[in-house]
């Protein structure tokens, strides 16, 4: 019993934190602010403060999940887990923010989703791994789905879209060049691997949507989301 609490306290730790940023996230946006300028500076504080970087929702096995879990098993003894509960329905509704910021930017420039060409930049949930449980990539897509964009995605670690639990897409991921990039009407950054070119994708973007802060001040087709 020590041993599975542990585990939850864990998922719990991870999930506040983001529950807290994606917060930050809208207030900072509405003030017209960069939140990861803002991290950045906080964290140069020698003590006091433990930076946590926002990004398009959570993913993985655990912290979107582990603490539902822990707030069932709660109720049975009459502890009340609403802060838990509330952290896990506003990350879960990160990856909506990210699309309304899609819609803003692409209306903003003339275009409707509808028929817009969208390439997603990782989907794996975290960096340099090939892991895509729970990735919040997958939900980006769904919604531009929805919305009639046309898409594809390139991630040097899923080269093909795989099988998940609630999200299928038939799609193989796309090798970057400033051809494929220039095709775009929309590049969403989701996962910042490594491996890409920050650069080059910047270089040959008509807009980038960046979900990492991976591109600071104030670019003129770049959109922080």
């Amino acid at each position: 019993m020590i041993w599975d609490l542990h585990v939850h306290l864990s998922g719990v730790e991870g999930a506040t934190p983001a529950e807290r940023l994606a917060r930050m996230i809208a207030i900072a946006d509405r003030m017209g602010i960069d939140i990861h300028e803002v991290i950045r500076a906080a964290a140069t504080k020698p003590f006091g403060f433990v930076p946590y970087y926002p990004g398009p929702g959570l993913g993985g096995h655990c912290i979107p999940i582990d603490p539902f879990y822990l707030t069932w098993k709660a109720r049975e003894y009459g502890v009340n887990t609403r802060f838990i509960e509330l952290a896990g329905e506003i990350n879960h509704a990160m990856p909506e923010w990210v699309m309304n910021k899609i819609a803003r930017a692409l209306n903003d420039r003339g275009k409707a989703v509808r028929g817009s060409h969208a390439l997603v930049l990782g989907i794996a949930y975290k960096k340099n791994v090939d892991d895509v449980r729970e990735s919040p990539a997958a939900a980006i897509m769904e919604l531009l789905r929805e919305q009639g964009a046309v898409l594809s995605y390139s991630d040097p670690h899923v080269p093909r879209f795989p099988r998940m639990r609630e999200h299928q897409f038939d799609l193989a991921s796309v090798p970057l060049s400033p051809q494929v990039l220039a095709r775009q009407d929309c590049v969403v950054l989701v996962t910042d691997h490594d491996k890409f070119d920050f650069e080059a994708i910047l270089a040959h973007s008509r807009l980038v949507v960046d979900t990492r802060g991976r591109y600071l001040g104030d670019r003129a087709n770049v959109v922080k989301a």
